[in-house]
């Protein structure tokens, strides 16, 4: 029997030395040898009106479904906004990790938009270190409503507005992220002489997380001055995301109409000082197209 007992304290002397020899070499190591990327900075790829930093996952497709009802000074005659809606339809997906294409069709001015979206940067910690995560977006819009006047010549080109905009920001914590994203909207058509075809802004966005399913979002889009005509104003909305399993809903309350860039940016009417304000919300729904994992 003690023969028996040598050789298993002998064995075990064995096992725990190579473990001890394994674990002091990853020691070594360390993590600087791992590259550990920041996710989750928002819930979804938008945080109310403008896009995030996040991008839709490689293989996923995001369904998304945008209300606003109308402007609450509206007052009981119109429910407080609730007897109107815009709505927007859309379809994101994510052809890798880094790289979102997306579609949507907006029952405001009638309009077709789809975009790109390209995440240059990740905010990484380890072997690799990046403070910040950094994407650019390209999107063009479509306004297909009648025109006002067909008699006269009328040009396909001047229903066209293109986007592009820079989005750079950074998860400080597991609770705070906060983004900026100057940007340029290009407008075919103008209203007057007064107003610019080129549109200068810049966007600043932040997300405060209270629970694991629960978050407050903000965005604020200022334009630089002399731009737009006197009744447009800068874009001001507020809400809350709750998540729901595959579901993410977004409530919120905007001074924006439009739920696409060069509506929101340029063409936004409502006041708050003024009560000019939508109820709305933000549904996100994602479905995996192409299971990534099966594939490795």
């Amino acid at each position: 029997m003690w023969r028996i007992q040598v050789v298993l304290l002998l064995a075990f002397s064995a096992v725990s030395d190579a473990y001890g020899q394994d674990t002091d070499l990853l020691s070594l190591l360390g993590n600087d040898d791992v590259t550990e990327y920041a996710t989750a900075a928002f819930k979804t790829n938008r945080v109310i009106n403008l896009h995030s930093l996040e991008s839709t996952a490689g293989g996923v497709l995001d369904f998304k479904i945008n209300h606003r009802f109308g402007f609450i000074n509206g007052g009981p005659y119109e429910f407080f906004g609730l007897d109107n809606a815009m709505m927007r339809l859309g379809f994101d997906y994510g052809i890798t990790d880094q790289l979102t294409v997306g579609i949507g069709r907006s029952s405001f001015q009638k309009s077709f938009d789809g975009f790109l979206k390209y995440k240059i940067l990740r905010q990484s910690t380890g072997k690799k270190v990046m403070p910040v995560t950094l994407a650019v977006l390209a999107s063009s819009s479509l306004n297909s409503v009648k025109w006002a006047d067909p008699t006269r010549d009328n040009y396909f080109s001047s229903r066209l507005f293109y986007t592009y905009q820079l989005i750079v920001g950074r998860k400080f914590s597991d609770r705070l992220s906060l983004q900026l994203s100057p940007t340029l909207v290009h407008r075919n058509l103008v209203a007057t002489r007064a107003e610019k075809n080129d549109v200068y802004a810049l966007g600043a966005a932040g997300r405060i997380k209270l629970t694991n399913r629960l978050a407050i979002n903000a965005e604020y889009i200022y334009v630089l001055p002399d731009q737009l005509g006197p009744d447009y104003h800068n874009s001001l909305s507020v809400g809350v995301d709750i998540e729901t399993g595959g579901h993410v809903f977004q409530l919120h309350f905007t001074n924006s109409t439009s739920m696409i860039e060069k509506g929101f940016i340029t063409e936004t009417v409502g006041q708050w000082e003024k009560g000019g304000i939508h109820f709305g919300f933000n549904v996100s729904r994602v479905f995996t197209i192409v299971d990534r994992t099966k594939h490795r």
